[in-house]
């Protein structure tokens, strides 16, 4: 089973990406690879932001409910 990398490490490999494909020295075969890398990259990283982004509201909600009894 392959483990998805941490949101630092893949933003780090998006920017390695990135900086492969503004070089344009890539063959179009790995041009495609290397895009379809960054896009499940990407894709991965907003599903994190996005949970994170629950888990703050979630504790953000259940601290203010604490403060108000």
């Amino acid at each position: 089973m392959e483990t998805k990398p941490t949101f630092e490490e893949a933003m780090k490999r998006l920017d390695q990406i990135v900086n492969q494909l503004e070089k344009n020295e890539l063959s179009l075969d790995e041009t495609l690879a290397v895009f379809e890398e960054g896009l499940h990259l990407a894709s991965n990283c907003e599903k994190q932001l996005k949970d994170f982004e629950l888990k703050v509201n979630e504790l953000t909600n259940k601290e203010e409910k604490n403060n108000e009894v």
